[in-house]
């Protein structure tokens, strides 16, 4: 997907931090999507997917689709165990778990002009303001929402790999996607598509509900590039799907790092 005049816009650039979030152009219809190329610096790039973990420690996560995923809810122990013997991925999991991550994350998209109405960290005096602003308006004080960041390894085969139509939880704020292959064969598909259902009906999907391929329109790919941030934000109609590969070596995977900034429970 290449950005054009009337749909994606460059914010204002920005010191990079592990992540690089300064190359991000975003489209705004039907809801706010970022895409950032190169994602990290080429030698950083390099040494974490020459560690990227072992398929083997990854668990197959039938119910968002053909997918296998490593993180702190699937195979915990395994996950926990990769990062303490792996420095790279240890220093970059430190630096994904701060408050600094979460804050650039946020200021990048108010960069863009997707404010999300919330402030990270919460210092008491912005606590404080929060509070005498919605007692002043007869409102019951609203604090700022606390938030933490984790990440996942995802791996789809490329022989039938998909991830089903969905719009993301509603703890989710934000999530960014990095592509972790050093090349890619785009014939085989692998894009992350923006949808809408045809139903109209179902757009509004707060909830996360799934829907079948048959049931969605394809508006538009992110085609899978090589260090590469797509950056999406968790909304009513936040629709995005990775339609089934067509490839044919049932050994090779489309490897990604998924980083979701949630509300706390």
């Amino acid at each position: 997907m290449q950005p054009s005049e009337n749909r994606s816009v460059a914010p204002p650039r920005r010191p990079a931090g592990l992540l690089d979030l300064s190359s991000l152009h975003f489209r705004y219809e039907p809801y706010p999507i970022g895409i950032g190329r190169p994602a990290m610096a080429a030698d950083l790039y390099a040494r974490l997917m020459a560690s990227f973990p072992p398929i083997e420690l990854f668990e197959e996560l039938p119910k968002v689709g053909h997918k296998r995923v490593l993180s702190e809810k699937y195979n915990g122990r395994g996950y926990e165990s990769f990062l303490a013997r792996t420095p790279v991925w240890r220093e970059f999991h430190r630096y994904v778990k701060s408050e600094g991550f979460i804050s650039s994350v946020l200021e990048a998209m108010r960069d863009a002009g997707i404010d999300l109405g919330v402030r990270f960290p919460v210092t008491p005096r912005r606590r404080l303001q929060t509070t005498w602003r919605d007692l002043r308006r007869a409102r019951w004080p609203r604090f700022d929402v606390p938030l933490h960041a984790r990440f996942e390894f995802s791996a789809l085969p490329t022989v039938g790999g998909h991830v089903t139509p969905h719009t993301d939880s509603p703890g989710k704020v934000i999530t960014l996607v990095i592509s972790m292959e050093e090349r890619w064969d785009k014939a085989q598909g692998g894009g992350t598509d923006v949808i809408r259902p045809l139903d109209p009906r179902r757009n509004f999907n707060w909830l996360n509900d799934k829907l079948e391929f048959d049931e969605i329109e394809v508006l538009d790919t992110v085609e899978f590039e090589p260090n590469q941030v797509v950056v999406f934000t968790k909304t009513f109609n936040s629709w995005h799907c990775v339609r089934p590969m067509c490839g044919t070596d049932p050994s090779q995977m489309r490897r990604t790092l998924t980083i979701n900034i949630e509300e706390d429970d």
